[in-house]
């Protein structure tokens, strides 16, 4: 069995050199086939440097150094394509995910399962803000989207090499990896843990991030906020009706045929809303649409230390002519 585990870092030189040897003395324990994929997605400090000096002590490290901050689905994606393992690990660099799960995991896999993803039943050193968010956002998407999504899960998980591959015939732009995960299906199971504080540095998700990472996974798995426009429109027909009959009312059986401008006011403000609001929602679905006719690469790697025999041509095969340059 080999196992590849895969760390998306971005800025994490504080934190680094704890994060690989937790990560070593876990491995190690479980069997001495394993690798490190560390990619560094366009860090402003001195992670790659701090990757280089790792991949030069140890040959199963391996990096991967992106053109610039693709961010971290595709991060993550660029250490999928690039993984021999027959087991794939996820696992965040900050340690707030304990390394020590992934012994939980593999137990799993050897019972059977292709998929066994990390459940947070507690999440120190968070505010409390982060916690509601982070409740809600996995109730609500679950609430739309046509494919359950486990609950209070993170990236933090193991899959099977047939996992992987599933993910990689999935070449969409607007990445929610969670979700892709519970799409493809297979054997699934949670591993529930303890979420850490983290040991160093700050978190990359302010809250903007938060909510654009919330409308990928509900935009990518559901059509319900398009449907609404036709729920909401339907309600606003329904007004109208009852303010053409209450004008009809006025002038017909009453003498006050000027009054009622508030009611117009209101009405009129009220539908024009309802419109630049959906039209927004379409318009997001137009736009990923635009996105991916574009067919540009996932992302682009300016380096690759570690791998042996790698070739351009090897990996587009691989991939199907969709992921790599």
């Amino acid at each position: 069995m080999l196992i590849s585990v895969v760390v998306p870092c971005y800025n994490e030189q504080e934190v680094i050199q704890a994060t690989h040897q937790r990560l070593v003395g876990v491995l190690d324990e479980i069997t001495p086939q394993w690798e490190i994929i560390y990619i560094d997605d366009g860090s402003q400090d001195q992670t790659a440097q701090h990757l280089r000096t790792l991949q030069q002590k140890e040959e199963r490290v391996k990096v991967i150094l992106l053109s610039r901050n693709f961010g971290h689905q595709m991060a993550v994606t660029a250490g999928l394509d690039h993984v021999s393992g027959d087991v794939v690990v996820l696992i965040d660099a900050d340690l707030q995910d304990p390394p020590e799960v992934i012994k939980d995991m593999i137990d799993y896999w050897y019972q059977g399962y292709d998929v066994a993803y990390g459940v947070r039943t507690d999440r120190q050193g968070e505010t409390w803000f982060k916690l509601w968010s982070a409740k809600a956002f996995y109730r609500i998407i679950n609430g739309l989207s046509d494919v359950a999504i486990p609950l209070d899960t993170g990236d933090f998980r193991l899959m099977d090499r047939r996992v992987v591959e599933a993910l990689k015939t999935m070449p969409e732009r607007d990445r929610f990896l969670r979700g892709m995960v519970s799409w493809v299906g297979f054997r699934q199971i949670g591993v529930p843990y303890q979420r850490s504080q983290r040991l160093a540095g700050v978190s990359k998700y302010p809250l903007w991030k938060m909510v654009r990472f919330a409308a990928d996974g509900i935009l990518s798995f559901s059509l319900i906020p398009l449907r609404m426009a036709i729920w909401v429109g339907l309600f606003t027909f329904v007004l109208s009706i009852i303010g053409i009959l209450y004008a009809l009312v006025l002038r017909l059986f009453t003498s006050i045929w000027v009054p009622g401008w508030t009611l117009l006011f209101i009405s009129t403000l009220f539908i024009g809303g309802i419109q630049l609001v959906f039209l927004g929602v379409i318009g997001e679905y137009i736009g990923r649409i635009y996105r991916e006719n574009k067919e540009r690469p996932l992302y682009l790697v300016r380096e690759r230390l570690g791998f042996k025999n790698y070739s351009f041509e090897t990996q587009q095969s691989i991939n199907n002519d969709k992921h790599l340059v």
